[in-house]
């Protein structure tokens, strides 16, 4: 008889699975950021991103909350061993998004020419609108996939998925973009997105395999009770399902949809922010073609570098969902409170080292990511709220998970407003233009997240580590000033620009680490969770 093959993994092997994934997948993301801009331009990348906005608010409205509604109720399922409503939940779930998806994928494509010359802000988006409408269905089916095998604990699909998208929407988007720019910059962009287009179809092609891969795996196990259960339950287990149905249906839709809404909320807020921003510089004198490149180098440029630490978070965010769902249950308020301080403190000290880089070396980074230098003034304006953005995505999950998504929907629309009546106010100053959008967005994203942080302690009398917060402030204040040193003056003042910048980023943050390990932030303990060297440390406590 087969030993059965475990395929659930704890909170931090899940979380570390899916890191693995996200660092893999943001550092190979960055070959076309970096490539894109150097072949179309800002304009052309402002063209490609144009489109982004309008478009997810459509899959958002879709995928918003079913991926995590399915995540939770499977855990909840499995916790009891209840696989038979995992499988109908799965179902319930793929039944509604493709039916939605494939619907609004019309709709768009019918719409395209009115969105295109009313909703968005320039013309040229046309073609590039045209090319993503797939990207609705596709989306719609791996995330209900990925939210199932989330909701199992079982993190390595996802991580697959992702990752084999990556790599190939790389290949994709740099070719397609180079054989269309010929044509034009619209062509161009158009090109890049018809490569978006091919690697999400490659993800969720792996998601597909590795569902078919599982649910053989799930019949070879139940082979012996296969004849005997068919027999004395044929008559018994259809009718149970069909009155289940109901309620299946309700239990999604009651937390899919405020979920959805609260997503839904910030996709409308990109959407209105893209167009606010467009009017606005027109109201401050700038031209179309300069307010699309502007727009493109801050979504398309800056954005991208300043959330690339937040592989973890997102990693984090996705692990503590089923985790938390699975202690709610047992109302294990000491593990939901352990989970959650965890996940916070990891993305915290994780993403400190990062902010402080792109604060003080924003210039060289730019000038070696876009070669242009000029960018890096902006990344300096947002490189300060990055450890608010890197703890965000767990307080949020922590939300979700403990069955408080009407109140990050309320966190979230409430900073939605205040940014974009910002935006109207400080980017129509001529004097500010889009570093006016710049310095909207840095506050809606200290607001939300010190909203979510409140609500989560409320809710759980939870005590936010703040004297981790001071040590990390302390630890990013000295590697801040160590790199800037090195950077500037001897020893690493006569080598070259590329050199300096990355002796003077590690021994930054090597001194930061050495910080962390002095004031005891990371001890032996975290240490004993790492995959493969963990069982050292384990020995070493014993």
């Amino acid at each position: 008889m087969k030993k059965k093959r475990s395929t659930k993994q704890s909170f931090i092997q899940g979380t570390l699975i899916l890191l693995a994934a996200g660092i893999i997948n943001r550092i190979l993301g960055f070959i076309p950021r970096i490539t894109l801009p150097r072949i179309i331009g800002a304009e052309g990348v402002g063209i490609y991103q144009l489109g982004y906005p309008f478009m997810l608010v459509v899959i958002t409205f879709i995928t918003g909350g079913i991926p995590l509604a399915v995540s939770k109720l499977v855990a909840e399922a499995d916790a009891v061993n209840d696989h038979r409503r995992s499988k109908q939940i799965l179902n319930n779930s793929l039944l509604f998004s493709v039916t939605a998806g494939i619907l609004l994928s019309g709709l768009c494509l019918i719409l395209a020419p009115w969105i295109t010359t009313y909703i968005l802000t320039d013309k040229r988006v046309y073609y590039t609108f045209m090319m993503m409408t797939p990207i609705i269905v596709l989306v719609s089916v791996s995330s209900v996939l990925r939210g199932y095998f989330q909701g199992k604990q079982n993190m390595i699909p996802t991580a697959a998925s992702q990752v084999a998208e990556t790599v190939i929407r790389i290949v994709t988007m740099i070719g397609c973009a180079y054989l269309f720019l010929p044509y034009g910059l619209e062509w161009a962009a158009a090109g890049a997105m018809l490569g978006v287009v091919i690697g999400e179809f490659a993800g969720l092609l792996v998601l597909w395999l590795e569902l078919r891969s599982s649910r053989k795996q799930e019949m070879e196990q139940s082979k012996p009770n296969n004849f005997s259960s068919e027999q004395s339950h044929d008559d018994d287990t259809i009718s149970p399902a069909q009155r289940e149905q109901p309620k299946e249906w309700r239990n999604l839709f009651k937390i899919a949809i405020p979920v959805t809404g609260g997503k839904l909320i910030g996709s409308l807020s990109y959407l209105l922010e893209s167009i606010a921003i467009a009017r606005s510089l027109a109201v401050a004198g700038v031209s179309t073609a300069v307010a699309t490149a502007q727009y493109g180098i801050l979504q398309g440029m800056i954005i991208p570098v300043l959330t690339l630490p937040g592989a973890l978070t997102y990693s984090l965010a996705v692990s503590l969902v089923p985790s938390l769902s699975e202690a709610y249950g047992r109302k294990d308020m000491q593990t939901i409170r352990k989970r959650l301080h965890q996940a916070i403190r990891l993305a915290l000290v994780s993403g400190a080292p990062f902010a402080v880089i792109m604060f003080v070396l924003a210039a060289p980074l730019c000038a070696i990511l876009y070669n242009d230098p000029s960018v890096g003034s902006m990344l300096r304006w947002m490189a300060p709220v990055a450890i608010f953005i890197y703890i965000q995505a767990p307080l949020q999950a922590a939300l979700q998970a403990l069955d408080r998504p009407g109140t990050a929907l309320t966190n979230t629309l409430i900073g939605a407003i205040l940014k974009l009546a910002l935006i109207v106010q400080l980017a129509s100053i001529p004097a500010l233009g889009i570093k006016g959008a710049v310095i909207a967005i840095c506050i809606n994203i200290i607001v939300v997240t010190s909203m979510h942080a409140y609500m989560v302690m409320r809710s759980l009398k939870l005590k936010l580590p703040w004297l981790d917060f001071l040590k990390v402030i302390t630890a990013m204040i000295i590697m801040a000033a160590i790199t800037q040193y090195l950077y500037i003056h001897a020893p690493l003042g006569a080598l070259p620009m590329v050199a300096r910048f990355i002796l003077a980023s590690l021994i930054g943050i090597a001194s930061y680490i050495a910080l962390l390990i002095f004031m005891k932030l990371v001890d032996r303990s975290d240490m004993s969770r790492m995959p493969m060297i963990g069982r050292w440390f384990n020995d070493k406590a014993a």
